[in-house]
């Protein structure tokens, strides 16, 4: 096993919080001066300045490395007019860009899952029934597709909440869009792995029969410690195989990262950008 480089820290949910992005990019040079950094998602939306946002990481370069959330999916299928923009949506900057096209291009070449020093990095979360290795090359399934010519007719049948259960029979779009809904939105499931997606509060705010998609017994991803975002009103969580990061920037609450090689946290705080709700 190779140890985690001291230099490597993974950034939560962003949402467009560009000024907090800069605010937190300045502590971690102060402390790592060359930091690799890994973003776990939701780069964009309901935040105040996501094109800055989207340009600042493309300019970190190969310093950088962002992983495909629910919400940068939201902006690539709205830019083709394969999803309408919803209310609390801020990606009309984006849109109308000059360098639209380039930062959607960048976007879209980005991965849904990175296996790296014993981490696997996601945005929301994996099934029970995934490895590491497994859940790294399924994402690289989806991955492929984004990036081939027919890519935009994939994303016209990715949105959907069925399957709702993982099989390996699984195949054609069906299968893609399943590993989507567990890579980028899922947060509750049976024990069997079986995903719903009403319930969006705490982690005890599960349906009868459901519990947090990382409390499944028998979890295979336990093989790795899983880093993620996507749930906010689950905060800063810390466990030997498991660490979530999602601390509610764009609600008004704090950007987290943290140095994978000790476990050392840098937060600050964000001024409120959406309510709840809203």
């Amino acid at each position: 096993m190779t140890s985690t480089p001291s230099n490597l820290y993974a950034i939560g949910d962003l949402q467009g919080c560009h000024s907090s992005l800069v605010a937190l990019l300045e502590r971690i040079e102060s402390i790592t001066p060359n930091a690799q950094l890994i973003f776990v998602g939701d780069l964009v939306n309901r935040g105040p300045s996501s094109l800055a946002t989207l340009r600042l990481i493309r300019s970190l370069g190969a310093r950088a490395q962002a992983i495909l959330g629910n919400h940068d999916l939201h902006l690539l299928a709205a830019a083709h007019g394969i999803r309408k923009l919803h209310r609390s949506d801020t990606l009309d900057p984006i849109l109308n860009a000059p360098d639209r096209d380039e930062l959607l291009e960048w976007l879209r070449y980005q991965p849904l899952a990175l296996l790296q020093d014993q981490h696997l990095f996601v945005h929301a979360g994996v099934l029970p029934q995934w490895s590491g290795s497994k859940t790294f090359a399924l994402a690289q399934e989806v991955e492929a597709k984004l990036r081939s010519t027919d890519w935009l007719d994939f994303l016209g049948e990715m949105y959907g909440n069925q399957p709702a259960m993982w099989n390996d029979a699984l195949t054609g779009n069906a299968r893609l869009r399943c590993i989507v809904n567990a890579l980028t939105r899922i947060r509750f499931c049976t024990e069997a792995g079986e995903m719903e997606f009403a319930a969006k509060e705490s982690a005890g705010s599960a349906l009868p029969g459901y519990l947090p998609w990382f409390d499944a017994p028998q979890r295979q991803s336990n093989d790795v410690t899983v880093v993620f975002g996507h749930w906010s009103t689950l905060g800063l969580t810390l466990r030997p195989n498991l660490i979530g990061l999602d601390t509610g920037c764009v609600w008004g609450g704090k950007l987290t990262a943290i140095r994978l090689a000790d476990r050392a946290v840098l937060q600050v705080d964000c001024p409120q950008a959406q309510k709840p709700g809203k």
